[in-house]
């Protein structure tokens, strides 16, 4: 039986992590809760300890808890600990390692995965402090799911802020328990555009939604596998159960694939600009009687062929995308042999792939090419996971 410590903390949410712990029961999950002072204020350890069936922990210095149990041996024995509501307080001590209360202490000395699921205001989670504190738990392999848009349970505004539902932080904890073919593999995916300043308001970049790579980071999390995704630009959240670090250029993009090191398995869907301006203006250009200035352009590091030919630090499998408008697969099989990576897969990106929800892709590898169907990117996203299944699996590596 999988168990689980849920941390409750102070926020108005804090009535869902009632359904939350009913939730989990119903898939078999053992639920043992710890609640912060402030959550008290919203539900009482006598709730939460009746559909826990057990007894709920709240107080660092009571001792007859630390006696029983102990806030070591809180962290220690569970497969995964929950954090729902994370309120920016919450969020702000851990990022921080501040331990003056038992949520915190327990969270600090935990070697499980956390999870947590923000809850607040909409300003409190655009606020600066908010969002480096969470670049930071997000740094330190934290997961999240949510927060969702919606309306405000406590002030009626609308806004990013809102926990997510029960059932989709029981799914994201799920993932995180699975037992699936990739458990204990990490793996690295880049999406989305990467961006080239030109000065401090223009820039060079592509049509890249990030949708491919970000349903390929979900899909292999969902095998069990333990996801960085390092992402250029893009208005999509971060898929649940998986690190995201986000970046702009591709000299971004290469320095944080590299610090994911080392790696079962590295899949570069990302459109990364080939060529940078070979000067950043250091204030805006201005259209004057000389006409349209001449930008100079220098080319980008191969992030592809980097990881490729890392030597004894190289992922067991790298997997390129190939993104062409014409003979596809024939490039395909020449970037094969210059990148030096195990498969590429390639599609034709004349139509509208690059933003829409389908794609129809080949993929190649050293000796051999498999056209699949057109379908959505989910679905390839799925297909391409269960293919790398099997060969990480495999006794012997397959080109």
């Amino acid at each position: 039986m999988k168990r689980v410590l849920l941390i409750i903390g102070g926020g108005i949410a804090a009535y869902k992590s009632l359904d939350l712990i009913r939730r989990l029961r119903e898939q078999g999950v053992a639920v043992r809760v710890v609640m912060t002072e402030a959550a008290q204020k919203f539900v009482t350890p006598l709730a939460a300890g009746a559909i826990a069936g057990e007894r709920v922990f709240t107080d660092l210095f009571d001792q007859a808890q630390e006696f029983d149990v102990g806030h070591i041996r809180l962290a220690r024995e569970c497969d995964l600990v929950i954090v729902a509501p994370a309120t920016a307080d919450f969020m702000a001590k851990a990022a921080h390692g501040l331990a003056n209360d038992l949520a915190s202490a327990v969270l600090l000395a935990t070697d499980k995965p956390v999870l947590m699921a923000p809850a607040m205001n909409p300003l409190m989670w655009a606020n600066a402090a908010t969002r480096r504190n969470f670049a930071t738990l997000q740094t330190q392999g934290l997961h999240f799911v949510g927060p969702n848009e919606g309306e405000m349970a406590e002030s009626g505004e609308r806004g990013v802020g809102r926990m997510a539902e029960p059932t989709e932080i029981r799914d994201a904890a799920l993932a995180l328990l699975s037992d699936g073919p990739l458990k204990g593999k990490r793996a690295l995916v880049t999406a989305g555009p990467t961006i080239e300043a030109i000065d401090p308001v223009r820039f060079l970049s592509n049509r890249s939604s990030g949708k491919q790579g970000y349903a390929i980071a979900s899909a292999l999390a969902e095998l069990g596998a333990d996801v960085t995704l390092v992402s250029g630009p893009t208005n999509l959240p971060a898929p649940t159960g998986v690190k995201r670090v986000d970046v702009e250029s591709a000299r971004e993009m290469l320095a944080a694939s590299q610090a994911a090191l080392p790696l079962d398995v590295a899949v570069m869907v990302a459109a990364v600009a080939d060529w940078r301006p070979a000067k950043e203006a250091k204030g805006k250009i201005k259209k004057d009687a000389a006409g349209v200035p001449a930008i100079a352009l220098q080319e980008n590091p191969d992030i592809l062929a980097t990881l490729s030919k890392l030597g004894k630090k190289r992922p067991k499998l790298v997997i390129g995308f190939a993104a062409e408008t014409d003979r596809v697969e024939e490039h395909a099989r020449a970037k094969i042999a210059k990148k030096g990576c195990d498969w590429i897969v390639a599609n034709d990106v004349s139509g509208d792939v690059m933003g829409g929800a389908e794609n129809a892709v080949i993929l190649i590898t050293k000796d051999k090419a498999e056209a699949w169907p057109r379908m959505a990117k989910e679905a390839v996203a799925h297909k391409l996971a269960a293919e790398i299944a099997k060969t990480l699996t495999a006794k012997g590596r397959r080109k």
